[in-house]
């Protein structure tokens, strides 16, 4: 008997939520795939959510997919997080603000310093106000789109300042931390001039590339490989979002932009004469730089650690990565990251997997005497 009790102890423990930091009601303003994102991850920690969204479709939608239930009258929330376009993330900031007294406001819009500006022109006591950002997202917006581990090892920045208060910084550093987020703390200004850099920018590099592929013709685009991919994976974006971040952050995307022209203004006059004397370095100087900036990207858990890669041809059939991630286990070979890449019209694909450098051997050799084909390695 004491023996089973046990076993449905357990059995309880582990179907209970983990313990969130954030405890009372969390409103969120905007139900689209931030704002239900951030529902979701907190319902299942059993935080109590009060959506609202200005779309009572989008509201609608965002309860029938669990995202949390609607807002009440009465509601009397600990922490309001607006999620909403950046145009009107403001106006909706002071609102909230004067409607709950009790409570402290965040907002997840990916500019910081053009809201905080435009309330502190207008003599908003922003003493419950910190602005925060999580680089998190997904190409499809929406409701439907929304998912709860979005956050999940991504950085949130945390705008603070002079007037913040430990318990209210806690409270948002702890939204942060409930979803699986990392907080940094940034000022405005920095986390500005950080994300034209990082986010905003290739958003419009991704887009300006892609855009050549309107009037190419078939058979160019039938060579499209997974670099190619890759380099434009973002620019599905909406731009009825992207209009606003973009004229939000103005200033520092035109810097960088400023900048990007003048390298590729290099680059095109050197192939113009690409037998000119020091045409060929300037181009290799160019590559080299690249890998020299990639080299500086964070990798898995934020590390700077570098990765070999191992490519494989697996069968388009079921079962396949299944059957190669065991046999890896098996060879003892952690995999650090995974891309797949299909071969237009057929019947395999490429399975471009990270590994440690001292893994290489081990994993090319386990794999081959296994029948697997390797298509390369890095140091081919």
């Amino acid at each position: 008997m004491a023996a089973r009790e046990n076993d449905a102890a357990r059995a309880r423990a582990v179907d209970a939520p983990l313990a969130a930091r954030v405890h009372g009601t969390v409103r969120v303003v905007g139900a689209g795939l931030l704002g239900a994102s951030i529902g979701h991850a907190l319902s299942a920690l059993g935080v109590d959510v009060a959506l609202a969204d200005t779309s009572p479709s989008q509201l609608r939608l965002a309860v029938d997919y669990g995202a949390g239930r609607t807002a009440a009258e009465g509601d009397d929330p600990v922490l309001v997080v607006v999620a909403v376009p950046p145009d009107v993330t403001a106006d909706v900031i002071e609102r909230e603000l004067s409607h709950y007294p009790n409570a402290v406001v965040t907002d997840v819009a990916s500019v910081k310093l053009e809201p905080l500006r435009t309330l502190q022109a207008r003599g908003i006591d922003l003493a419950r106000y910190i602005g925060s950002h999580p680089l998190a997202g997904r190409e499809r917006g929406g409701a439907i789109s929304a998912r709860a581990d979005i956050f999940v090892g991504r950085p949130w920045v945390v705008c603070r300042d002079g007037e913040t208060s430990a318990s209210d910084l806690a409270l948002v550093e702890g939204l942060a931390l409930d979803l699986g987020a990392t907080p940094l703390e940034m000022s405005p200004e920095d986390h500005d001039r950080a994300v034209a850099l990082v986010s905003h920018v290739p958003q419009l590099v991704a887009s300006l590339l892609a855009g050549r592929f309107v009037d190419a013709p078939d058979g160019s685009l039938r060579l499209a490989g997974q670099g190619v991919r890759d380099t434009t994976r973002i620019a599905a974006s909406a731009p009825e979002l992207w209009v606003q971040i973009l004229g939000a952050n103005a200033e520092p995307v035109v810097d960088v932009l400023d900048a990007l022209a003048a390298d590729l203004s290099s680059v095109a006059d050197a192939l113009r004469a690409p037998e000119a004397p020091g045409a060929r370095r300037a181009v290799a100087d160019t590559i080299r730089r690249g890998n020299d900036g990639v080299e500086r990207l964070p990798g898995k858990h934020g590390q700077n650690r570098r990765f070999e890669q191992v490519v494989v041809m697996v069968d388009d059939t079921p079962g396949q990565l299944g059957r190669l991630f065991g046999e890896l286990g098996e060879l003892d070979v952690n995999v650090e990251d995974l891309r797949l890449e299909h071969s237009p019209g057929a019947q395999f694909g490429l399975a471009e997997i990270s590994v440690v450098p001292g893994a290489v051997r081990r994993a090319v050799d386990g794999l081959e005497a296994r029948g697997w084909k390797i298509a390369s390695t890095t140091n081919d």
